[in-house]
């Protein structure tokens, strides 16, 4: 059975434009519309009765997935996305897909069932059904990856440069005089990862310390944090430093510092990764690298309208991000 995808394909346009044409027709140009309806003719297209019927009730719909809806850093970006939508007259339908990727799957093909006008993928994964989509359309395919950027997804990204922002917090640490430092890092399968891993790398090689660094798996939750202090501080030559991948990671580690009687910075330093809101209030304020979180929402949204309204822009943005010093960093104790 042909789709929209199909019919933007064979016309050129994209499958926003075939959505509305079909749906809104007093919302195209004239050509363009009597292009689509013959090409829907040729094809055979059977329009979805119940996604023609959502549609005309409203302006149009945006799907995002999130892997974890629970986290705060994904729901500062999810705010920033619902304001640029709703300013656009667009409603956001949200998935939570708890990093599963059936349940990933499940919610891609909300697309080619023309539930939703596009996606905004959180996550690092692109479902079969989305892959194929991308495939099949190209730069015109309306699926966009928003702050865990991998280039081999190869579809338009917001997000900031993660390895540069690590260089930049390990810098901040070897600075301070800290030697021996550890990184609490995610899952190794997440580009997030990988490009933080990355750059802690190269600054360590600059200083001459890559020997002394530590790598400590964590999964970018408060509970990993904690679990990975914990070893780390009861090694013989523990590290005076931590950089942690997250925030939520720098308060686990913060908190394991509190149970082991371990002053924070006088005895050890941390930095986070993210500035959630909650890092300044915290016992001390957390040092912590801030990335742009609703700024990223709201690009993200705008790309995809972009790409739904055929309007060229940059497919690939990098946001800027900054080094939030604060009361958790210190030269470490002589």
């Amino acid at each position: 059975m042909a789709t929209i995808y199909d019919i933007a394909k064979h016309v050129g346009v994209s499958a926003g434009t075939v959505s509305r044409a079909l749906s809104r027709p007093d919302k195209v140009l004239p050509a363009t519309r009597k292009r689509i309806e013959e090409a829907a003719a040729a094809l055979s297209y059977v329009p979805n009765t119940v996604a023609r019927t959502l549609k005309t009730q409203r302006s149009g719909k945006i799907l995002v997935t999130v892997p974890d809806i629970a986290n705060p850093f994904f729901a500062q970006i999810l705010k920033g996305a619902e304001e640029a939508a709703q300013a656009a007259d667009y409603a956001v339908l949200l998935g939570d897909t708890q990093n599963r990727p059936e349940r990933e799957e499940r919610y891609a093909q909300m697309l080619p069932r023309n539930e939703a006008d596009g996606l905004i993928v959180l996550g690092h994964r692109l479902p079969p059904t989305a892959q194929e989509i991308v495939k099949r359309l190209g730069a015109t395919a309306p699926v966009v990856n928003g702050c865990e950027f991998d280039p081999a997804l190869g579809i338009p990204s917001v997000h900031i440069d993660n390895a540069a922002a690590a260089r930049v917090a390990m810098e901040h640490l070897y600075g301070l005089g800290h030697e021996r430092i550890a990184v609490v890092g995610g899952p190794p399968d997440n580009p997030l990862h990988r490009q933080r891993l990355e750059g802690a790398k190269a600054a360590a090689r600059a200083k001459g310390r890559l020997r002394l660094l530590t790598i400590a798996p964590g999964d970018f939750s408060v509970e990993s944090g904690y679990v990975a202090a914990k070893k780390l501080l009861s090694q013989a030559s523990a590290p005076t430093a931590a950089f942690c991948f997250s925030d939520q990671m720098a308060l686990g580690v913060l908190a394991a510092c509190r149970d082991l009687a371990i002053r924070v910075p006088q005895d050890f330093s941390i930095v986070g990764f993210d500035d959630l809101e909650s890092s300044r209030y915290l016992t001390p304020p957390l040092t912590t690298i801030s990335q742009p979180m609703r700024e990223i929402g709201v690009r993200a949204v705008h790309l995809l309208l972009a790409i739904i309204e055929a309007v060229e822009v940059p497919h690939q943005q990098t946001l800027d991000f900054s080094l939030m010093l604060r009361g958790s960093t210190a030269a470490p104790a002589a």
